[in-house]
Parts: structure tokens; sequence; C-alpha cells
């Protein structure tokens, strides 16, 4: 038996670091349809209520803002209470948000549950993600890959099933019971969770890291982290864009029901999508983690960002054809899900791991941040008759975050930890 730094005794196999990614990991996948799955549930709600796919939309964005920017202060209490608490709440929150949905007849309920389930999905993500940050100094980069990746790969596991309740049953009944069903299993994982007990001695890491910790007002007065933050901001948006987007440009483009066949599997070109893009952004994220902790995270930032704009450039041209509409979102997709994983590995690798959960949740906000400029897609795309200037933007959004990682962001990290190093 050993103490855990929350003061609670746990057992030797709660302090085995693969059943503690483990158990993240799982928590992760339970989330994840809440933003994955969300592009399914709009039109069907605009069918049923016609409140304009703009006004819906909002809903995402609001919990994308409640997911994101609460993630600071959900972290401060997983760094001083340990990581059980935070994510059992967050299932329960999970789970009251879509039985809310289930029921919402106007906008103000959908947006209620949309602002409770991302209370609840921050809390889970901060929490596992800062649990595995701090358990893997060696395999940061794989093991933020890993727990990201249940975010990303698991709808890609209830996308066809959540599809088929909703064509079957109505989205009110997809709410409801996978709702339900999600909220259950974080809160039976959660009680799982624990951070590394004081004392406990953890591997030696590959790339370099910060040899003193810093405290989440420190790291706000460092120009790496804002640099950092608006990397992120970049090429998230355009990440979101296709996220929250990607049914209605389906839509538009006219090849949502139409069948695709690859690899002896026939599906509607946007289910196939779906499917597709959330297994692609999934193996992404501990794919570029994990080479991320050998040949360093700017390096493999650069690669992932250029190859997203080499993606979307792509899609622009030739994403009208169902197969390639397929193809090219997948490969959309796999570029842009590394951002879960390199950019929470670069912080606790510049300021430490002690308040890594705290530190990582302030990075993470940029995603909220990004969230804002969702809505305003729509409204380009009514006043251009296309979605070519949106794509033009989002390709322009990865050119500019290549070319400050590899000689803006390296030069600046070198320059802190060596200065750190001497100071200390």
């Amino acid at each position: 038996m050993v103490l855990s730094d929350s003061g609670r005794r746990s057992t030797g196999l709660l302090n085995n670091r693969w059943l503690q990614l483990a158990a993240g990991i799982v928590c992760m996948v339970m989330i994840s349809s809440l933003q994955h799955g969300w592009t399914l549930f709009v039109h069907p709600i605009d069918e049923k209520y016609a409140w304009g796919r703009a006004a819906i939309q909002v809903a995402f964005t609001i919990f994308i803002l409640t997911e994101t920017w609460l993630v600071p202060f959900e972290g401060w209490f997983v760094d001083r209470f340990g990581p059980r608490p935070v994510a059992l709440l967050g299932g329960v929150l999970v789970a009251v948000a879509w039985s809310l949905n289930s029921v919402a007849d106007s906008l103000a309920l959908l947006y209620l549950g949309a602002a409770l389930g991302g209370i609840g999905a921050g809390c889970v993500y901060g929490t596992c993600l800062g649990n595995a940050l701090k358990w893997f100094p060696d395999r940061r980069g794989l093991a933020a890959g890993l727990t990201v990746a249940g975010y990303g790969f698991g709808s890609g596991l209830t996308v066809i099933p959540l599809h088929a309740t909703i064509e079957v049953h109505g989205f009110e009944a997809a709410f409801l019971w996978f709702g339900l069903g999600q909220g259950i299993v974080v809160v039976l994982a959660s009680l799982l969770l624990v951070k590394p007990a004081k004392g406990l001695v953890l591997p030696a890491p590959h790339v370099p890291q910060s040899v003193r910790d810093f405290a989440p007002r420190e790291v706000l007065q460092s120009p790496l982290f804002w640099l950092l933050f608006v990397m992120s901001l970049l090429v998230t948006a355009a990440g979101l864009t296709f996220t929250a987007h990607l049914a209605t440009i389906a839509i538009d483009f006219r090849i949502a029901d139409v069948d695709v066949t690859l690899l002896g599997v026939t599906l509607p070109a946007l289910t196939f999508a779906l499917t597709l893009d959330r297994i692609a952004n999934g193996v992404a994220r501990p794919l570029c983690g994990w080479l991320s902790d050998y040949i360093g995270r700017e390096n493999a930032m650069f690669l992932a960002f250029s190859l997203g704009a080499a993606s979307i450039f792509a899609f622009a041209r030739w994403g009208d054809h169902p197969v390639l509409f397929v193809l090219l979102a997948s490969t959309v997709f796999f570029a842009w899900g590394e951002v879960a994983s390199l950019f929470p590995s670069a912080c606790t690798d510049y300021f430490g791991s002690a308040f890594a959960t705290t530190n990582a949740g302030m990075l993470h906000t940029a995603k909220g941040l990004a969230a804002i400029l969702v809505p305003l897609v729509e409204p380009v795309v009514m006043a251009t008759g296309s979605w070519q200037t949106v794509f033009a933007v989002a390709v322009g959004m990865n050119v500019v975050a290549a070319i400050l990682a590899i000689f803006v962001l390296r030069p600046m990290r070198a320059a802190r930890l060596k200065s750190v190093a001497v100071a200390a």
C-alpha cells in the first residue's frame, strides 16, 4: 500500500500506470460522441423545430466553450485533490446533459444541455489527459496521444449505431439512451483513477524537459505559452470547422446519401466519412505523440500542419466526388488529430508536470476561442455561395502554424529550457 497525493490509500494495482492510462481512455471514449457525433443531430433537430442551422450550431459553440474554458479551474481541483472526484462529476453531468437534450423543445433548453455537457466533458477530458501527462514523463506524447485518441476514435465506434438510432427511433431516443449509457460508464471508470504517489520514481524522458515546475501564474507570463496558444487556435479552428460542418458540406455537395464502396464495405458517403474520420483522427494522436517523443514536439507539429494544409487544399478541389470526399476528409481529420496530443505534451515539457492539468487546461481554452468561429462559417458560405473561401482560410491557418512551429517555437523553447537549467 502507498499513500497518494490526495491523502487516500490506494492499492498497488491502482498505482499501475498502464491501468491509469486504460481507465482514462475508457472515459474519453464515452464522451467522444458529445462533440464528434453532434453533426448527426443538427439536421433532424432543424427538421422538427425549424430553428435554423446557424441557431442550432450555437449549441455546439456553447458546448465547446464550456468544455474548454472551465478546464483550468477543473484542473486546479485535479492537481490538488486528485482525478477521481472531478471525473466522477463529469460522468454525472454527461448523463444529465443528453437526457435534457432528449426533451429540449426550445433553443434555451438545447443551449442549457450543451452547457452541462460541455462542463461534464471538460471535467473528464482535462482530468484524464492531465493524469496521463503526469504518469508518463518518458512517453508523454504517446500517453497523451492514446488518451485523446479515445476522444477521437471513440465516436468512430458509435457513429453507426448512433446514426441508426436516430433514423429508426428519432434523435430524442439517441440523446437519452446514449447519454445515460455513456455517463454511467464514465462514473464507473473514474473510480479507478489516482495520480502518482509522492516519492514514486518514474522513467526519465527522451526529449528536453523543464528541470522545475512552473505554477499557472508563471506560465501565463511566458511568451512561449502564448505562442503555443496562438498555434493551437489556428489549427483547432480549421479542424472544428470540419467537425461541425462535415454533414452540411456533404449535403451541399449533394453526395451525403450517395453509396461509396471501399474495401468491400458499402455505406452512404457521409456515414462512411464520419466513421473513417474518427478512426483516422484517433490513430493520428498516439502515432504523432509517439513520434514526437523521439524527434521532438516542434518537428512533429511541422509535419502534421503541413499535411493538414495539403489535405484541405485537395479536399477543396476534389471533395465533391463521393469516394474522394470520404478519403480526403479522413486525411484532413488525420492531420489535425495530433493537436490534442502534441500541444499538452509540449506544454508539460516546457513548464513541468506538477501543475500539468491546470497548465494544459489553460492551453486547451484555445479550442473554446476557436469554437466562436464555427457559427460564422454559415454566413460566409451564404455570402460567397460556396465553401471555397472557408477552405482557403483553413489552409492558410495550417501553413502559418507549420512555419511558427519550426522557425519560432523551436528556438524559443531551446532558449527557455537552457535559461531555466542555468538558473537551477
